[in-house]
């Protein structure tokens, strides 16, 4: 564990998951003694309104007709366990299921899937888990002609639904959650002040939140507080974030394996290295 003096000499580490989501990397960085808060730019929450799960239901109840099912993100798993349970339906054991990374993987397991028993599919490089790795791993012959199904939130990339398309499988994208952002308001104004001003290292999970940040940093700051931010370490998971965060004109980046355990470790390590 780190002691306190390197503590106080690191940069304080900025989650910018929702409380929920950040916890598990919270408590792994307070282990490690590094100083650490969360700033939730978005929430997770049901879909708006009861027909907006009306594909994401209808695929369920001929959940025996898929052969694979696709999870964007961890949070896109809680959300259909959910979806099952309140619909009554019996997960098959033997249906192949497919994500991310390593905090996919985690959270399948969490919610009683057996790999020894239930086909899973990652990517196999933990420092590129994206859409385009996963299409790598997957046997596209067989799926020719069978039904796939890809969970998601409102919003997201159709890469993968249009490249498993084009080799002839047949794909529905079900929403499952909303991302929420938060009001901008004066408790928000001032947390992001403060956590700039203290010159934070930042853990940024998703590449949509780096657009909302800089435009927070204008509204409170202008043009000023957005370089200053820029110039703001940046811990992200994904080659994908980094490539926008480079595009936005972020200037210090650091791209971690994916999961939480990583993520801590990367952090972890940095700050052992500079201090």
């Amino acid at each position: 564990m780190t002691d306190q003096s390197s503590e106080r000499n690191s940069k304080p580490v900025v989650i910018t998951r929702p409380e929920k989501q950040a916890h598990a990397l919270k408590v792994r960085l307070d282990a490690f003694g590094i100083a650490n808060s969360v700033l939730p730019m978005f929430d997770i929450g049901p879909l708006p309104q009861a027909s907006d799960y009306a594909v994401l239901d209808a695929a369920l109840r001929r959940i025996d007709e898929l052969s694979l099912v696709i999870f964007v993100s961890p949070n896109a798993i809680d959300a259909w366990f959910e979806r099952l349970a309140y619909l009554g339906i019996t997960r098959p054991l033997h249906l192949g299921l497919a994500g991310m990374g390593a905090a996919s993987r985690i959270a399948l397991i969490e919610h009683g899937v057996d790999p020894q028993i239930t086909p899973l599919i990652f990517p196999r490089n933990p420092n590129k888990t994206d859409s385009e790795t996963l299409l790598d791993e997957l046997d596209l012959a067989p799926l020719a002609g069978r039904e796939v199904l890809i969970v998601r939130g409102d919003s997201g990339r159709d890469f993968l639904a249009d490249r498993l398309r084009a080799a002839g499988v047949q794909v529905n994208q079900a929403a499952a959650y909303q991302r929420i952002a938060p009001p901008f308001d004066a408790a928000m104004q001032g947390r992001l002040q403060t956590a700039i001003d203290a010159d934070s290292a930042w853990v940024v999970t998703s590449s949509e939140l780096l657009p909302r940040l800089l435009e927070w940093c204008r509204r409170l700051g202008g043009e000023a507080l957005v370089a200053k931010m820029q110039q703001q370490l940046l811990f992200v998971p994904h080659i994908r974030i980094f490539e926008k965060a480079k595009e936005l004109g972020f200037q210090q980046l650091i791209q971690t394996a994916s999961g939480d355990e990583n993520l801590a470790l990367a952090i972890q390590s940095h700050y052992e290295r500079t201090n």
